[in-house]
């Protein structure tokens, strides 16, 4: 039998106890509403037997349909104000209810992406440290040949570097959330860049086989550092969710003065109801518990920001035959270029 989180659990009982003081509420004001009605009744039986007494009082008998009529108008007013009154307190507590429960919901949402995060973050960080920290040992202790030394400090490179963009991107979230981070635009060899990027992420994916198709001479006014981000973001996403040995093909191209960048993989897609949901800030595909796949949940929020910020969309379609497409697109390039 398939366990729920210790997070729903406790959501569901809250939800439970939300929805219990709720009904309560209800059931307080729709009684009430019945004993004014009741309330109502007494005082315009009360009325009436006053005037029954009264009856010899008065001179003609259309002064008594008179002031009955009055009575019973009196009544109907009485009942149109409790129900009145008591729709809209209804509607009022509902309303209420509502904006309190989405808010509470969205705040625990919240704190459970948080702490999902912290714990991703912590693994994170621990794995290339420790890598890092053995590689460093083992060539402080132990006389290696040439070759042996040269993988152990490859692999502390490639460790400090997926260490350096989980801080930059640590970082960088940071800057955005309190919009400090102002982008650095200069006239880039776009071309350029992402084919030593690609090159370099060749060098340290040895899981993945990445083909490029990168046009020449594309420049952007663009800022380096976020270029470069927002490339490896990608690139990390695919290598992720993409089977080993599978391809990962990434394409920069013009067509119709729209400058367009597609990283695509052969994994298993996004399906259609988390395509809104992945740039999310903290946001991951799948259950905290069974995800086999790292991350922080960062990455592809940063990569929305910065393409935004660059004047740029980004979307998320099938690949054919199979896995996911993100593609960027810059709308009149010639713009962008300048």
């Amino acid at each position: 039998m398939k366990k729920s989180s210790p997070g729903l659990q406790s959501r569901k009982v809250i939800t439970g106890i939300y929805v219990f003081v709720l009904a309560y509420t209800v059931l307080q004001l729709v009684w009430w509403g019945v004993l004014l009605h009741q309330q109502s009744k007494q005082i315009a039986k009360y009325e009436q037997l006053e005037l029954t007494h009264r009856v010899q009082e008065l001179t003609q008998p259309a002064q008594f349909m008179s002031e009955m009529q009055r009575l019973h108008k009196e009544q109907q007013m009485r009942t149109f104000k409790f129900v009145g009154e008591g729709i809209i307190f209804l509607v009022l507590i509902l309303a209420g209810a509502a904006l309190v429960y989405r808010a509470v919901w969205k705040q625990m949402k919240l704190s459970q992406q948080q702490q999902n995060f912290m714990m991703a973050v912590t693994h994170e960080l621990k794995s290339p440290i420790a890598v890092a920290k053995l590689n460093l040992e083992t060539l402080r202790k132990h006389k290696l040949d040439e070759e042996k030394r040269l993988k152990l400090l490859d692999t502390t490179i490639r460790e400090t570097n997926r260490l350096d963009q989980l801080c930059n991107n640590i970082l960088l979230a940071s800057q955005f959330e309190h919009q400090k981070y102002q982008p650095f635009l200069e006239q880039l060899d776009f071309s350029g860049l992402l084919q030593s990027g690609l090159e370099e992420l060749q060098s340290r994916i040895v899981s993945h086989h990445i083909n490029t198709d990168i046009a020449p001479y594309i420049w952007l006014n663009a800022d380096k550092f976020m270029m470069q981000l927002m490339l490896n973001n990608l690139v990390e996403n695919a290598v992720k969710y993409a089977p080993k040995g599978s391809d990962i093909n990434v394409r920069l191209f013009i067509e119709e003065e729209t400058l367009k960048l597609t990283v695509a993989d052969e994994g298993e897609g996004i399906p259609m109801v988390e395509r809104n949901k992945i740039f999310l800030k903290f946001y991951r595909i799948g259950n905290e518990n069974t995800r086999k796949s790292k991350g922080s949940g960062l990455g592809l929020y940063l990569t929305k920001k910065i393409v935004e910020q660059h004047g740029g969309t980004i979307t998320v379609r099938d690949h054919t035959p199979k896995g996911t497409c993100f593609e960027i697109t810059w709308n009149d390039y010639s713009l962008q270029s300048v």
